[in-house]
């Protein structure tokens, strides 16, 4: 085992088979992720990059992973205005692969993009509308990409259908001998099964197209100028893949619009902001609704319902197979966390018409 210090070094040394300008002279962790292990690194005539290691037991085809992100990056670099110094872009070896091979992993490299920060805590309503805003031009500027030219990194990763059918196996095999104690949280994802099937058939019919999606449209996945009041690019681009845009704008929702923690014992905390979910529909949809069909307009609301529905159910799977997905730091917490997005549900559905409306006020043009 190495120590941090050598681990660090080991590191420095990686980076030089990267065509950078300069050579590098100072290299720290970076960031709070915790898929990727991240670096930042300081070059001799001062730029700056992000050197990550890949997880190639997650992201198994680091290959295909990469010919995702090199394509996206730069079809959105070509359709932006923003200055170079804004553009997410992968940075090549000095043989122009767009990865490179040590012992250690699979490394790759971008540029370093300091006109803005990522939020890593409970968001204002104006910092959940520039996140949103972010995501929707990113969702806007790859309208017009060739979704046959993308690979999927994760198979079946919104597939809920698959998800439902994982679930009801986690059910009958009863692995941790855990299901005596949730037959209520059971009943809950049984009863809500027609909602499994609402996109994927759509997107199968030709109803709902399939778009390059990002799929993991968290708040801390936006790079916001805060001073600007703007958003500046969208990073982590692994699970760039196709979809629907309801997954989308939906996962945004779930993830930024609960007044309580994912992981909250105390249910009466948990609740559904009308308020953020109008700064997030507002953002989202108000930047990429010229872009969307009719019935993406119709259903998007129906995405943040889905998504919630799909991740808690996803929770309660882990948990019935013993906690191997998913970390966990406590028992039960991946119940605690199922049981969050299962009130998330009930008070969306509450206010369906609400979220229907003013999602699609947005996106076809109100401010």
């Amino acid at each position: 085992m190495m120590n941090n210090e050598n681990q660090i070094n080991r590191i420095a040394e990686i980076a030089l088979n990267f065509a950078t300008l300069s050579a590098p002279v100072k290299c720290i962790r970076y960031g709070c992720g915790h898929i990727n292990d991240t670096y930042r690194l300081t070059c001799a005539g001062g730029e700056e990059y992000i050197l990550q290691r890949i997880n190639n037991h997650v992201f198994s085809n680091v290959a295909e992973l990469m010919e995702n992100i090199v394509g996206v990056t730069e079809y959105v670099a070509s359709k932006s205005r923003q200055p170079d110094s804004e553009k997410l872009r992968v940075i090549r070896t000095k043989d122009k692969a767009p990865y490179f091979k040590a012992p250690e992993g699979y490394f790759r490299m971008y540029n370093f993009i300091s006109e803005g920060i990522s939020i890593e805590r409970v968001p204002t309503t104006e910092e959940l509308y520039l996140s949103a805003a972010g995501f929707g031009r990113f969702e806007k500027a790859l309208s017009g990409y060739p979704v046959e030219k993308l690979y999927d990194s994760i198979p079946d990763f919104h597939n809920t259908l698959k998800r439902l059918e994982k679930f009801e196996v986690a059910v009958a095999a009863d692995k941790a001998n855990r299901v005596k104690e949730v037959s209520a949280e059971i009943d809950f994802v049984r009863s809500r099964n027609v909602y499994a099937d609402a996109v994927i058939s759509k997107m199968a019919s030709g109803d709902i197209p399939v778009r390059v999606t990002h799929n993991d449209t968290k708040l801390n996945n936006v790079l916001i100028d805060i001073q600007g009041k703007r958003p500046v690019a969208v990073i982590d681009l692994d699970t760039v893949m196709r979809g629907s845009i309801l997954y989308d704008f939906g996962d945004g929702v779930r993830s930024g619009t609960s007044t309580g923690a994912e992981d909250e014992r105390d249910l009466t905390k948990v609740g559904f902001s009308k308020e953020l979910y109008a700064a997030f529909a507002r953002g989202f949809a108000g930047e990429a609704g010229r872009s969307m069909t009719r019935t993406e307009k119709s259903m998007l609301y129906f995405g943040a319902i889905l998504m919630t529905y799909e991740c808690g159910m996803r929770f309660l799977t882990d948990y019935l197979e013993g906690d191997v997905y998913f970390k966990v730091h406590r028992d039960a917490q991946n119940l605690d966390r199922a049981r969050t997005q299962f009130k998330l549900v009930e008070e969306m559905e509450k206010e369906r018409m609400f979220m229907r409306d003013a999602a699609e006020e947005y996106a076809n043009g109100a401010r």
